[in-house]
């Protein structure tokens, strides 16, 4: 039953009147009910965002969950298997054989400058001039194997190599004429071009794979 108030009338007679019930303010419920809804939501997109939100006392101590870090590589020369099981399934790959390095044909030594390894230089050839001045400059086969490399593309190591260019000799120097600085025979001596060639390979590129490397690149050096 609601509230009522009494009211004397003129005739003496008590009349009980209604009094309408009090209303709390809508407006109170509305704001703590966005309030509350707001409060949820924000916890549960910090949850979503970064589950490990909150998880730490100082942020400074906190780790980074997001930073991939990068496997490391192995090569192996020969064949094996990558395995890998989960539950109850198992996956298997057979890799096939791979080979890391070649064996070059000169003493054995391994073709590392990406040059095809040269074989053995016939006695008293063009090529042998140059793997005995190699040599005696402390450079290894894969230097000579980058040499033969080079001159093949260039002159077929071929003392009277002639380009309509003006480039000559075993090295193709340009002009030819360059070579006198090696000696007057530049035209028919092989060794007096070999030298010639190296000293301008070394002062422009360092070595004869430098000069390899460049000519595969741009096609000349």
């Amino acid at each position: 039953m609601g509230k009522h108030s009494t009211i004397v009338t003129s005739g003496g007679q008590l009349t009980a009147v209604a009094r309408p019930a009090e209303r709390r303010p809508i407006r109170s419920r509305l704001r703590l009910t966005a309030l509350a809804f707001l409060a949820t939501f924000a916890i549960l997109f910090v949850m979503v965002i970064d589950p490990y939100a909150g998880a730490y006392a100082a942020s400074a101590e906190a780790p980074n969950h997001w930073v991939v870090i990068n496997g490391q590589t192995y090569i192996a020369a020969g064949s094996y298997t990558i395995s890998a099981s989960r539950d109850h399934y198992t996956v298997s790959q057979r890799i096939a054989p791979r080979v890391v390095a070649s064996t070059a044909a000169v003493s054995g030594a391994r073709a590392v400058s990406g040059a095809p390894a040269a074989p053995v230089p016939s006695p008293g050839s063009a090529k042998a001039i140059a793997l005995s001045i190699l040599q005696s400059k402390g450079m290894g086969n894969d230097q000579y194997s980058c040499l033969v490399s080079l001159w093949d593309r260039e002159s077929g190591w071929r003392v009277n190599a002639a380009n309509p260019s003006g480039a000559y000799g075993i090295p193709q120097a340009l002009p030819g004429s360059k070579m006198a600085s090696a000696g007057p025979n530049w035209q028919t001596n092989p060794k007096t071009q070999i030298l010639w060639g190296l000293g301008y390979i070394s002062a422009r590129y360092g070595n004869p794979c430098g000069a390899w490397a460049h000519s595969q690149s741009t096609g000349w050096y």
